[in-house]
């Protein structure tokens, strides 16, 4: 009866049916700009504080100590390097990233929000500032999650990474996930966090950040509607905003950005 009941169990785990507690849920990794790197790192007694460039770096324990590094999307292909460091030593591992080529995207939108005026470009300077505060928060009181719900009902793009041309003018790539909903369609946030930054930006619309915790950050752009506020705790599930086009749009969508370790990755490597 007890080996009948091992091998079910052991038919759930191997079809994805049935996830043991013990599991550790990651992200799906991809060593590409724009994916995830997942690392073993040296045993260490405590934890190990990793930085990638000059941001910290998610650590995490499984049977070992894992780095969940975000690969930015301008990475040049080719060895990258991490920094270890621990109570009694420091250490250098190195990783390779592999090229991916993305698509190139054209889209139409008002000439403003293709070549903005010196008043529009003043205030952007302005919210970039924000936006990279946001951005680079580490809270290590909270605890990530690495799999998540989509935070809106849709069909994502494949818009992730594409390179932009608004207008007939080539811009940055894209940096996050288009999900198409309808006008008014509820958001939903994917995981536990603080909200630590909201307002209305000039290409990002009505926006909402979450720190989740240890270098994860989301946010939510193109908003018809927020309903938090700065430094409200929210829970997996609950409505943040409302679908909307405001911003640079060509039409409603929510723009769901993922940023790890600052580097803004591949928001499908997250999703369940």
């Amino acid at each position: 009866m007890l080996r009948s009941l091992i091998f079910f169990i052991f038919l759930l785990i191997a079809n994805g049916l049935f996830t043991p507690a013990f599991a550790l849920d990651l992200p799906k990794e991809n060593r590409v700009p724009g994916g995830i790197a997942i690392i073993e790192l040296p045993e260490s007694k405590t934890t190990p504080i990793v930085y990638y460039g000059k941001y910290r770096v998610t650590v995490v324990k499984d049977q070992h100590w894992l780095a969940i590094v975000g690969i930015p999307l301008a990475t040049q292909p080719g060895e990258q390097t991490i920094h270890m460091q621990t109570d009694h030593s420091e250490n250098d591992l190195h990783f390779n990233v592999a090229d991916k080529q993305y698509r190139t995207q054209a889209l139409t939108v008002a000439p403003r929000m293709a070549n903005p005026s010196k008043q529009d470009l003043r205030r952007i300077a302005i919210e970039t500032k924000r936006i990279e505060a946001a951005l680079t928060h580490y809270t290590e009181s909270l605890q990530p999650a690495f799999l998540l719900p989509q935070p809106v009902i849709g069909i994502p793009s494949d818009s992730y990474g594409s390179r932009r041309v608004f207008n007939g003018e080539a811009r940055n790539p894209h940096s996050g996930m288009d999900i198409p909903a309808p006008m008014g369609a509820a958001i939903k946030a994917p995981a536990n966090g603080i909200v630590v930054e909201t307002g209305n930006f000039f290409f990002n619309g009505n926006t909402v950040f979450i720190d989740h915790g240890h270098g994860l950050t989301t946010m939510y752009c193109h908003l018809s509607k927020i309903n938090v506020k700065m430094g409200q705790r929210v829970k997996q599930g609950d409505v943040i905003g409302l679908v909307g086009a405001t911003g640079r749009v060509t039409g409603p969508h929510l723009h769901f950005g993922v940023s790890l370790n600052r580097a803004m990755v591949d928001p499908a490597l997250l999703l369940r």
